[in-house]
């Protein structure tokens, strides 16, 4: 939206980047899960659009005037939600909407060969924030001792604290040997009743009513509810072989400070 200190896409498509950009970071994205949204065909343009119109936006003004680095966000829904583990080396096929999407997102922040710019793509996991996403919707029924995993909990949850998340960002921008693919997950592999044992326990409260699928179907949708219902399991591989180093690589650790009231 327009207004001091901000640029608009439609500044961003009239002008350009500022004079003297030397990094461009884009996590521009419709909340996919936001509840007051049927899952509409309509909407599911606005989650389309969000990402891979505005990433092209950006993609086309860098190429314009190209800073020292380019960091796009996607998901990992780029991975199948099967038993096998993935890393940034794994090349997998489109399986349906979501993955779809993350393919098309990354496409469309390619530069033009022969552009200077380094470019790196962060697939992130669920990000655990104590203000908003998954943690804002569920922490007053965990606190009422209402909480219980998802579905069967037995399936993987790849996730990362947000402040590992945005640390992530800047390791990407000031190391000039970062490049391509990182996977934006904590490295402590859990399913969903694991991180829900850890969470409960940070709140001291128990967390024994499970969440039925067929009602995260009916309330979500099938096609979207995916995103909790089923997980994958993924490892940040160059991520760490990068020397990040995360100060949440622990689920306990990451619920004990997002479950501060």
């Amino acid at each position: 939206m327009p207004g001091p200190f901000r640029i608009s896409w439609h500044d961003l498509e009239r002008d350009g980047l500022p004079k003297n950009t030397t990094a461009v970071i884009n996590v521009a994205g419709q909340n996919i899960l936001d509840a007051s949204q049927r899952w509409s065909s309509g909407f599911k343009q606005n989650v389309w659009n969000s990402r891979v119109e505005t990433t092209k936006t950006l993609a086309k003004a860098v190429a314009a005037c190209p800073p020292k680095v380019f960091v796009t966000i996607s998901g990992v829904a780029y991975y199948p939600p099967d038993k096998k583990e993935y890393n940034e080396e794994s090349v997998c096929d489109k399986y349906d909407f979501l993955s779809e999407l993350c393919h098309e997102w990354e496409a469309a922040a390619k530069l033009p060969e022969g552009t200077d710019v380094r470019q790196v793509t962060i697939r992130s996991g669920v990000v655990l924030g104590r203000n908003g996403g998954m943690i804002k919707q569920i922490f007053i029924p965990f606190y009422l001792g209402l909480g219980g995993p998802l579905a069967s909990g037995k399936q993987y949850m790849p996730w990362i604290h947000i402040d590992d998340t945005t640390n992530m960002f800047v390791h990407a921008v000031e190391n000039s040997n970062v490049s391509g693919i990182l996977n934006g997950v904590a490295p402590q592999v859990v399913t969903n009743a694991e991180f829900t044992n850890a969470f409960a326990a940070a709140l001291w409260r128990p967390a024994k009513i499970p969440v039925p699928e067929f009602a995260l179907n009916l309330l979500f949708n099938k096609e979207r509810a995916k995103i909790m219902t089923e997980g994958q399991k993924v490892s940040p591989k160059r991520v760490l072989e990068s020397g990040f180093k995360y100060q949440y690589p622990t689920i306990d650790s990451a619920c004990r400070d997002v479950a501060k009231w």
